[in-house]
């Protein structure tokens, strides 16, 4: 059998086991089985100078193999010097005779030889399982996708094995990948780019960015079509990093899907991950897009700060109600962001519009009466913008924990100035800075926090320029463009 043979194989039995999986056992396992010309450009981002005699590679929660194979067959092509073993390892006993069928084809086409591990890589590693636990050249992944809750088992095991704790099982299967490697060794991953930026995986970041030097960074500017057959939108990059190791410039590379061509560009290390960043955030950038000049100041510099919205609603349904009542406050969520302000009450909202405010625990989940910016935690992939931002100016309010909002020490701000943060947050000059380092649709405290901003002085003139409902965005940039520069 050839090699070209085992990829129409592979694809085909992927495609087969997918429509055999129970579609609730799937979600559980966050099962998205790579398709193999997706397979073929992860392994394409590996470096195949310097490796031994004898290599040892990685594939951790391997699917039907697409992965092994892509990157097996690179190595046959490009290094026949080499001896090939693959460690696949697998979680669902469904998959595990596709699995093995896919690697025993392999084997005989190309002399690889390989193990199939079968179990919850995340408590064999944890536990030093030494079929998986280290010595790998080469790790190639593409890990599964769902939450890990703080009592997690296989969190608590990973979080003593390695030292790191994470939110999420990819970012679990990330770290063991990178654990498993010998000082030198690459791993290559098809990820959500969630890790990229924010509070939620800070941890891991840094954890991640001590012990890899970043070579190659991949984004794919269409959402939807790397696994469009399992239906996911998460937008995915991919990341190759080498174990240890002096740092060096970074291969930035994109493409609208898998299939299409790829357009890279080499950048300083320091322009992806700024020095200067407390947070390390990573930017998929070449440091091209920057905000005007003028904006330079964070919020912090500004003497302001952000909070996330202080109901969760599904905690405080006692003190919800769809009418308004004696001791109601007004409550509000991120649909009632519109157009620069928030309108209250709005009818479209389907959720209730009122607080009752007669407890003292409710009270303290209020607001005080002022003037905020109030901005969408969660944007539409649909919006144009990332960032959505609408002015607050009445009675003290309840404001569900889907928004930030922007105060001076708890209270309400200067009209125009709540004004010119809200024309500023809406211009495309930052939403474009935004998509520097946020690839998905949620916008947190944490990145306003680091956002860049122009002074007070010219916020204040931003905000006499454009007064009542938005104009549109050529407009709202117009104007922007003609404050900061002026």
């Amino acid at each position: 059998m050839t090699v070209e043979t085992i990829d129409t194989r592979t694809e085909a039995r992927r495609v087969a086991t997918l429509a055999t999986l129970d579609p609730a056992r799937q979600a559980e396992l966050g099962q998205f089985f790579t398709p193999v010309r997706a397979a073929d450009l992860i392994a394409s981002f590996l470096r195949l100078d310097n490796l031994p005699r004898q290599v040892r590679v990685l594939d951790p929660g391997a699917g039907i193999g697409s992965l092994s194979v892509a990157l097996v067959r690179r190595l046959h092509a490009e290094r026949p010097d080499v001896a090939v073993h693959v460690v696949a390892s697998e979680l669902d006993p469904a998959v595990l005779p596709g699995l093995n069928a896919t690697l025993t084809e392999l084997g005989d086409a190309t002399g690889a030889t390989f193990e199939v591990v079968e179990g919850d890589i995340i408590q064999l590693a944890a536990a030093g399982d030494p079929r998986v636990a280290t010595g790998f050249d080469l790790v190639i992944q593409n890990p599964p996708y769902g939450k890990l809750a703080a009592n997690d088992s296989g969190r608590r095991s990973l979080r003593n094995a390695v030292g790191v704790d994470v939110p999420n099982a990819y970012a679990a299967f990330w770290a063991l990948g990178v654990s498993a490697l010998r000082e030198g060794g690459q791993c290559v991953a098809i990820v959500p780019r969630s890790w990229a930026n924010g509070a939620y995986f800070a941890g891991f970041r840094r954890w991640l960015l001590e012990r890899v030097r970043l070579d190659v960074l991949h984004v794919f500017e269409s959402r939807s079509t790397v696994f469009a057959d399992t239906g996911v939108l998460q937008e995915n990059v991919i990341v190759s990093a080498t174990r240890g190791g002096q740092e060096h410039d970074i291969t930035l590379s994109a493409s609208v899907g898998h299939h299409d061509e790829t357009v890279t560009k080499t950048v300083p290390a320091d322009v992806v991950v700024q020095p200067s960043d407390p947070h390390q955030f990573v930017r998929f950038t070449d440091g091209a897009t920057q905000a005007p000049a003028a904006a330079h100041y964070t919020l912090s510099d500004l003497g302001l700060s952000v909070s996330t919205g202080r109901v969760v609603d599904f905690r405080s349904r006692q003190w919800l109600s769809m009418t308004p009542e004696h001791g109601t406050a007004p409550m509000a969520y991120q649909a009632n962001v519109r157009n620069g302000e928030v309108v209250w009450p709005r009818d479209a909202v389907a959720k209730p519009q009122h607080f009752r405010a007669t407890e003292e625990a409710a009270r303290k989940l209020l607001v005080p009466a002022g003037v905020y910016v109030l901005i969408k935690r969660f944007s539409a992939k649909e919006e144009r913008r990332r960032v959505v931002a609408g002015v607050w100016d009445g009675p003290e309010v309840a404001f569900d924990n889907k928004t930030n909002y922007i105060h001076a020490d708890g209270a309400g701000l200067e009209r125009d100035l709540a004004r010119g943060l809200m024309v500023w947050l809406n211009s495309t000059a930052l939403d474009e800075v935004f998509r520097t380092f946020s690839g998905h649709t949620q916008v947190n405290a944490t990145d306003l926090r680091v956002l860049p901003f122009p002074s007070r002085e010219h916020l204040v003139v931003l905000g006499h320029a454009i007064s009542g409902e938005l104009p549109d965005q050529d407009l709202i940039d117009k104007t922007v463009a003609a404050v900061l520069e002026a």
